[in-house]
């Protein structure tokens, strides 16, 4: 298994002992209340996931929860109860009825940590169990196995004329000089790049213009965030503990962000917004850090699977009746992308075997290459419902009716600025070798018509 390490850090940690444990304050991530009432709908949705039926498991979990639960309160009645008997046999001075239940109020004392003990174990079990089930999927997400189950939503032709193929993205940038893998790899192993010159100021270029659009046009609200998360912020998104192989660990208390969604989202952690507050939608450019664990041999030459690279994300957060309409929303951010970029793609919904842990239903864009000769994800846009809000504590009070209730959870790349450099290299080659500027991103390169000066 793949395990390169960005230098001075150690390695990935051991699945989170704090998860799940009586110090955690997040609810549980699934509703075992609703599992209860509807257990039949649980594991159907589950089913749609490949997954076994798990309501009876959960519910016997509960079951012991609740009786470990009330063992420790009887307990701790039974010794309050006695405290006032305690005190009236002292008050009548009847020194023996006090010595005798003095007596029984120690045994209790001593049964009370193995008790509470047992409550709170019972309680991290079922924890423990319900943070490693997916979310359900959407109704109307297509039923399948894996990729071959997606379903294309729409396609986009670019008005070029599509190359239907040409030189990949790594023998362009290797010709240029400036796309140098031999010195990354020397410095920090496999799946690192280096760029140089104008391929480096085309990629700060792509992720300057992604953010002035988004910002700009799309109503989202630029965020710098910290790239150094500690584990709440992992779980709270989901990466862990299910998924801690894919993360690099930075010293003992933080982690590498593997997308700026984890930040993003979790600003609204344990937090109560007014409804007027929503939606909010955010927005940030940042370096990501993933440990490809899971993809040793896959896309090992050139730029399309790196440990470290950029990314504009976007996040939102909003009411459950609202997110079904954000997460179009959402979608129409990320396409604007790629159509002012003027390039072919198309919007596949992934079917319930493809669709990530946290999410509800899946977009993902994939954009032609010609060098590869085929479509490659460039944005995947998710709607998580509020899965990554139970895991978080992240609620909303209504204008209407009483209680505070858990908000709804976005995130979509808005796009992966590596891949969006591949895909503008690949797609605007021109047959002497040289790449061409989009109009888009002229004036972020100077005036610059061409990249060009290849080696011979």
């Amino acid at each position: 298994m793949l395990r390169r390490l960005m230098p001075g850090l150690v390695g990935v940690a051991p699945m989170l002992q704090s998860v799940g444990d009586s110090q955690r304050t997040e609810p549980p991530m699934h509703d075992i209340r609703a599992i209860r009432e509807n257990p039949q709908a649980f594991d159907e949705a589950l089913r749609r996931r490949g997954l076994d039926a798990l309501s009876a498991e959960l519910i016997a979990l509960d079951d012991a929860r609740k009786t470990a639960t009330s063992a420790a309160q009887a307990n701790q009645e039974r010794r309050n109860a006695l405290a006032k008997e305690i005190g009236g046999a002292k008050k009548a001075k009847d020194e023996a009825r006090a010595a005798e239940l003095m007596e029984e109020v120690a045994r209790l004392k001593e049964e009370g940590p193995a008790l509470e003990a047992a409550q709170t174990e019972a309680g991290k079990v079922l924890d423990d169990r319900l943070a490693a089930i997916p979310n359900r999927p959407n109704p109307e997400v297509p039923e399948g196995a894996d990729e071959h189950g997606n379903v294309e939503h729409r396609a986009f032709s670019g008005s070029r004329t599509k190359l239907a193929t040409g030189r990949q993205h790594f023998e362009l940038g290797e010709a240029f000089g400036l796309m140098d893998f031999e010195a990354a790899s020397r410095m920090s192993g496999a799946r690192f790049v280096v760029l140089k010159g104008q391929l480096a100021r085309l990629e700060r270029a792509l992720g300057q213009f992604m953010l002035d659009l988004h910002t700009g046009e799309h109503g989202y609200t630029e965020v710098a965030p910290p790239i150094l998360v500690r584990d709440e912020a992992m779980f709270g998104t989901a990466q862990l503990p299910k998924f801690r192989d894919d993360q690099f660990r930075a010293g003992e208390e933080h982690w590498l962000i593997p997308t700026a969604e984890v930040p993003l989202t979790n600003l609204v952690r344990e937090s109560i917004l007014s409804e007027d507050e929503l939606p909010l939608r955010f927005t940030a450019l940042t370096p990501c850090f993933r440990a490809e664990a899971g993809s040793a041999g896959r896309d090992t030459r050139g730029m399309l699977r790196q440990h470290q690279f950029n990314k504009v994300e976007l996040v939102s957060i909003t009411t459950p009746d609202q997110s079904a309409n954000e997460h179009e929303r959402m979608l129409g951010s990320a396409e604007a992308i790629l159509k002012k970029l003027d390039l072919t793609y198309r919007v596949m919904t992934l079917c319930t075997g493809d669709m990530g842990f946290a999410s509800q239903k899946t977009y993902d864009i994939e954009v032609w290459m010609p060098g590869q000769e085929t479509f490659r994800e460039i944005s995947s846009c998710s709607v998580c419902g509020d899965f990554q809000a139970r895991r978080m504590n992240a609620r909303y009070r209504p204008k209407e009716g009483k209680g505070a209730q858990f908000v709804h959870t976005l995130n979509g790349s808005g796009v992966a600025v590596g891949r969006a450099l591949i895909a503008v290299m690949e797609n605007y080659q021109n047959p002497d070798g040289s790449v061409t500027i989009p109009s888009v991103l002229k004036p972020y390169m100077g005036g610059i018509e061409k990249i060009e000066g290849l080696k011979s």
